[in-house]
């Protein structure tokens, strides 16, 4: 027979039990607030002690000294969010997610430093970014070398770390949590790309520079004052030679050396560039950055060097006086023969305008821009620079798609993809869509020097975008403007005004809906489209005179993404970048 308990002592019983289950539910609670708020200490810690020295990270020694202390933060704190207590707690209904979050990224950071960092650092023990200072004119390509294998480990884990708090669920997460696993997750990230730009420098700069074999570099220099859809038209070429580190400069040229090879393109160009550019970037060295990817241009360019030279290169690299600007700022201002003193804040006005009112004579023009490019060249190779700001002059250029890498070698170029250094056709996926919108002088002039081009998208809807291009003159007097520069009237276009043939680039599936110009007082001639790689494209031709403007709106038919970006042509102005706005076509 089952006794019953009496009514007194089975209440007492249930309130016993609840107390203990609200004793220990409190335990539990105070458990993981301490250890939450110690976890929370380290990290802190551990992200103050990376930003206070984070300036002497060039050097190794002091670098994995941090790394040590900030790996025994990161590890203590993803201890205390680890324990059984913790874990049990992750699966409670809405604290349940946040511990989740909290652990996860935790462990994320930990392994980041621990396992991809401290490696990469341990295998640097005695490199910094001095050595990239040539010493008796030689860079010690193998020292660069030794850390490849770290990095490419570092890049691997860091993406890892980036991918897995990425992956986090953010919707059920209170504010301070999700703010700081979004932080979590853009330092990881940036950590990563750092990662993989070291590892990719590390496989492919020894062996430009000769580390295997003898190697050859043919570098196009750009003149932003006369557009091409890479930033200018080629003016001047130069042959650098590489071999175990040393780099010398064994010959230069100018685009009129170019002019006795005829009219006939050096390379066949793939039907869809034709339709677009006709023949003209294989006939003239000028042209052969119209097509915005130089991997069209760049095969173009190595063959027309080999015709005039006899010497087939390995690599095809361009860069522009802006770039000039940023390495002056690592060497310094360098004196030219003329007597003048190159500086990152003349060297652009000075290559791109004072030059042609002060030498009428085109080859005295060649010889001036050789002699400045030289010169730069001659710092770098003897050392004259800082190391540190040599790597944010090239980073600078590279992210501004300014300084472009095309090998002959399709392995060594594969190691550049997905980079800007490419220049590439603009991608798009499911995150972003972007549009590529390509400068064209069409006045046989140096006018771009005055246009001021401006470039905006917008969504206008689930399917639905805008893009708006406008083009202001703001040159001068043409009468106060050498004839060089104006070009004299010499293509149709009357002195002072600026042809310009842009190139939009749709992303991939886009179509346009609608088009629409306005001018102040300048005149559009019309559009031509077509299409190059699976990729609309949209030529708009617009005539501007000093003081004019004209504005290109356009209606797209494309599905909604996350981002809506643009790229466009590298101009005088760093400042000349695409924005964001509003929508041009409402409703």
């Amino acid at each position: 027979m089952t006794r019953r308990l009496p009514s007194s002592r089975a209440g007492s019983l249930f309130a016993g039990a609840v107390m203990t289950v609200l004793i220990l539910g409190l335990l539990a609670t105070a458990w993981i607030g301490v250890r939450a708020a110690a976890a929370y200490g380290h990290l802190r810690a551990a992200e103050s002690a990376v930003a206070t020295s984070a300036s002497s990270l060039d050097d190794p020694s002091t670098a994995i000294s941090t790394l040590t202390s900030v790996g025994a933060e990161t590890s203590a704190a993803r201890a205390l969010t680890s324990d059984p207590v913790w874990t049990l707690a992750e699966a409670l209904p809405w604290v349940g997610p946040q511990l989740a979050a909290v652990s996860t990224t935790t462990a994320a950071v930990d392994t980041a430093v621990s396992h991809a960092l401290a490696p990469l650092l341990a295998a640097s023990a005695g490199l910094s970014v001095d050595a990239l200072r040539p010493v008796d004119g030689v860079i010690d390509v193998s020292r660069i070398a030794s850390i490849a294998p770290a990095a490419e480990s570092a890049r691997a884990g860091l993406a890892h770390a980036a991918d897995e708090v990425a992956a986090i669920d953010r919707a059920p997460l209170i504010g301070r949590v999700a703010d700081a696993v979004s932080h979590s997750a853009q330092v990881l990230r940036r950590a990563a790309d750092a990662a993989d730009a070291l590892s990719r420098a590390t496989r492919l700069v020894p062996a430009m520079l000769g580390a295997e074999r003898p190697r050859s570099t043919l570098v196009l220099f750009q003149n932003n004052a006369e557009w091409r859809s890479l930033g200018g038209v080629v003016g001047a070429v130069a042959q650098l030679d590489a071999r175990d580190g040393r780099m010398t400069l064994t010959a230069q040229a100018s685009s009129t050396d170019f002019a006795a090879m005829g009219d006939a393109p050096v390379l066949d160009l793939p039907a869809d560039v034709v339709g677009i550019y006709d023949t003209r970037p294989a006939r003239f060295i000028q042209n052969t950055t119209q097509v915005p990817d130089f991997s069209v241009g760049a095969p173009v360019a190595r063959e027309m060097w080999r015709r005039l030279s006899g010497s087939t290169v390995d690599s095809v690299v361009t860069l522009d006086p802006v770039t000039l600007s940023y390495l002056l700022r690592a060497t310094g201002p360098v004196t030219l023969p003329s007597g003048d003193q190159l500086t990152a804040d003349n060297a652009v006005s000075l290559l791109l305008s004072d030059v042609y009112k002060r030498f009428p004579d085109p080859r005295a023009q060649d010889a001036f821009f050789q002699s400045a490019s030289a010169s730069v060249f001659q710092s770098l190779a003897e050392g004259r620079f800082d190391p540190a700001a040599l790597i944010d002059a090239v980073s600078r250029a590279g992210a501004e798609r300014r300084l472009l890498v095309w090998n002959a070698d399709a392995g060594e170029q594969a190691i550049l993809n997905g980079t800007t250094l490419q220049g590439a056709l603009p991608t798009s996926d499911s995150a972003r869509s972007t549009f590529g919108v390509y400068l064209n002088d069409g006045t046989g002039s140096k006018m771009d020097y005055y246009l001021r081009p401006d470039v905006e998208t917008a969504w206008c809807g689930d399917d639905r975008a805008s893009l708006h291009v406008s083009l202001r003159n703001d040159a001068p007097d043409a009468a106060s403007l050498p004839r060089y520069v104006t070009g004299g009237g010499d293509y149709g276009v009357p002195v002072g005004e600026a042809l310009t043939g842009v190139y939009v680039y749709l992303p991939p599936g886009a179509e346009p809906v609608d088009r629409r110009t306005t001018t102040t007082g300048a005149t559009a001639p019309g559009f031509a489209d077509g299409v190059h790689d699976g990729r609309y494209v949209v030529k708009w031709s617009a005539q501007v005179g000093p003081g004019q403007s004209a504005e290109l709106d356009l209606e797209v038919k494309m599905t909604r993404t996350p981002v809506l970006d643009a790229v466009s042509t590298p101009t005088r102005d760093s400042g000349d970048v695409p924005r964001t706005g509003g929508c041009r076509f409402p409703g």
